[in-house]
């Protein structure tokens, strides 16, 4: 009797023990900022349920060309700073297995900017003006500034301004000046921003242009 009483008092444990699983649920409540044109890995956990776990986007494909793995990594390169809003989704090894999900909304800052702070003018035979950078990121940028003027009748490019240097995390609006005199004619103004990151082997490019082209009329 003894014997009997002891065997249920193990299984009444048992299932007290089962039943008293923790419920499946993602741990993460958030997900750091990302960076616009910039690669990204965060890896998602979840806790609860019966382990191992797989992972997957809750409503078809992540938006922005993100993906997720069914181990749990998030990655990709968002193409644009904005919010996204991010549907995702684990199961875990129980038959039948348990799902949750949850929805993330992700900041994508602008980790390179490039800015008019003085939108090119034609004064006589030159035009001027200048554009300002920042860097949105957590990293230093080897960064290169070149602006040219394209003859809208032959396509000839014509640097107007040029800057080379290393702008670190945090450092807005940093102003780089350009002027030049040119021929008679008119010219349509490109500048580009290309920022090489070393420590993570990637390039961010950034391109203003000007809606219409100038034109100068004085000089040969």
């Amino acid at each position: 009797m003894t014997r009997v009483c002891v065997l249920a008092a193990i299984l009444i444990a048992g299932c007290s023990t089962a039943s008293a699983q923790e419920p499946l649920t993602i741990i993460e409540d958030s997900l750091p900022q990302l960076n616009a044109g910039m690669d990204f890995h965060v890896p998602l956990h979840a806790k609860g349920g019966a382990p191992p776990y797989q992972w997957r986007a809750g409503n078809g494909d992540l938006p922005g060309g993100l993906t997720i793995t069914e181990q749990g990594i998030l990655q990709g390169r968002p193409p644009k700073a904005g919010d996204l809003m991010l549907d995702i989704m684990v199961s875990d090894s129980a038959h039948p297995a348990h799902t949750t999900e949850r929805v993330f909304k992700a900041s994508v800052a602008a980790a390179l900017l490039l800015d008019w702070l003085k939108e090119p003018k034609v004064q006589d035979s030159r035009i001027d003006g200048s554009v300002q950078v920042s860097n949105g990121s957590h990293d230093d940028y080897d960064l290169t500034v070149v602006i040219v003027a394209v003859a809208s009748d032959t396509n000839r490019a014509t640097a107007i301004g040029y800057e080379h240097m290393t702008l670190k995390p945090g450092e807005n609006e940093v102003p780089v000046s350009f002027g030049n005199t040119l021929p008679r004619g008119s010219y349509v103004i490109h500048a580009d921003a290309i920022a090489e990151i070393p420590a993570r082997n990637n390039i961010l490019r950034q391109r203003l242009q000007t809606p219409q082209a100038l034109q100068v009329v004085a000089g040969p």
